[in-house]
């Protein structure tokens, strides 16, 4: 059977299909892998009791169950939802929101799906725009979303070092080009892969350049501000009509219920809703039932502020302490990526005698399933930057002990191979 140019490209390898394979085949062997690949979230058992306490709440009604399995919500999503987040934003930030601002998605994955390929691709005439990522490396979500061909374009980062063995990807502002060619700018905030959070006032360069060539600026905040807020610095919520904001419940402890959340204005809302109607007629009810009671009090923010924000950061601590003793007397240069943010430390090992993907394939056969960094840098060639090939992400969202042990396995494994590098000289 032959299948369409549409068709062979997203039935072919990619990194998030390779991705989402390894993490669901490891949970249907029981094999007794350590999980440190992909992004699912902690159990945090306040924010499950929360929701165990909604559950029970919408059983009891009638009309609240036939809302939750009977009906289908309008492709814009569920509407309760919407009014409460749309309220809530405006009162808390100042945010001039209404309902036509804000539709759902089946996922932050759908709806990036959707914006890259409304501000991306071919325009006809001849003309083909692309997405501008100026900060790689980025999340490995974005790399195989657009339907056209080389729809990315990505700007190699600065870096500068911050301690011993700590780094920090900053935005090459000299480096950044935004043209007629260019249909939006993107960047997640924290950025997955690495926790880095650009600062506000590299938010609002890159507002500036959107404005100039009246494009929308994309920001992904499905780990950031205002909720689910793992973030470990400062950084302002921001949004305006030139902005739109991704959000999402996954990353608040709710992956299973699929809603995506984008803040944006009027008319790219009713772009998103048509697409929507033609994917998938409706969006799903759950994730919005369960979480509209948080956002109608408030109660979202302070969820995410004091219990969200302080459980991961208390696990990035004890991760980074792990991994840095584990790599005492390393015979090699190792670093962090300064973990700003989201649930993942992104380990550097220049001049690594073996590329991230073997790395990776080693240390899957000890039981610790990690993602190679080369997957994590879209719309940049692929040759001419080792750097790509010497990067591992790894979460941290786990059980303690299993990610102390993984990160143990993995400085075995780096030591290892600089010592089979040098018996090979």
């Amino acid at each position: 059977m032959k299948l369409s140019a549409f068709g062979q490209k997203f039935t072919a390898d990619a990194g998030i299909t390779s991705l989402m394979d390894d993490l669901g085949n490891a949970m249907a062997s029981g094999d007794d892998l350590i999980m440190m690949g992909g992004g699912n979230p902690g159990h945090i058992p306040e924010i499950q009791q929360r929701v165990r306490e909604i559950l029970v709440q919408i059983s009891q009604s009638d009309a609240d169950m036939r809302r939750l399995v009977g009906v289908y919500d309008p492709p814009q999503g569920e509407k309760q939802f919407i009014a409460a987040l749309a309220e809530l934003l405006s009162r808390e930030y100042g945010w001039d929101l209404t309902s036509e601002n804000i539709a759902l998605t089946n996922g932050s994955q759908a709806a990036f799906f959707m914006l890259f390929n409304m501000f991306g691709g071919d325009y006809g005439d001849g003309v083909h725009k692309h997405i501008l990522l100026p900060l790689a490396p980025e999340y490995i979500g974005y790399a195989d979303a657009g339907i056209d061909a080389d729809l990315f374009h990505a700007v190699q980062p600065d870096i500068s070092f911050t301690d011993a063995h700590e780094f920090k990807y900053r935005i090459d502002f000299d480096a950044v080009e935004v043209t007629g060619e260019t249909g939006a700018i993107c960047v997640s905030r924290p950025t997955n892969p690495t926790g880095n959070v650009i600062t506000d006032d590299e938010l609002a360069q890159l507002e500036i350049l959107a404005r100039r060539q009246n494009i929308p600026l994309i920001v992904d905040g499905a780990y950031g501000t205002p909720f689910p807020s793992l973030l470990f610095t400062e950084a302002k919520p921001t949004w305006n009509e030139q902005i739109i904001l991704c959000l999402s419940l996954s990353k608040l402890g709710l992956p299973a219920a699929r809603t995506g959340i984008v803040i944006a204005a009027a008319p790219t809302i009713k772009a998103l809703a048509g697409i929507n109607a033609i994917m998938n007629l409706a969006t799903g009810s759950f994730g919005a039932m369960l979480a509209e009671p948080l956002v109608r009090s408030g109660e979202i923010l302070t969820l995410s502020r004091d219990l969200v924000c302080p459980f991961y950061k208390a696990k990035m601590q004890r991760a980074v302490a792990a991994f840095t003793g584990a790599m005492e007397g390393a015979p090699c240069r190792w670093y962090i990526h300064k973990p700003e943010g989201a649930m993942f430390l992104w380990l550097w090992f220049p001049d690594l005698p073996i590329t991230s993907l073997e790395l990776y394939q080693r240390l899957k056969l000890r039981g610790v399933l990690v993602v190679s960094g080369h997957y994590f840098f879209p719309g940049l060639p692929e040759d001419g930057w080792n750097h790509r090939d010497e990067c591992l992400r790894v979460t941290y969202s786990q059980d303690d002990e299993r990610v102390a042990e993984g990160l143990r396995i993995i400085a075995e494994e780096v030591k290892a191979v600089w010592v089979e590098a040098w018996a090979a000289d």
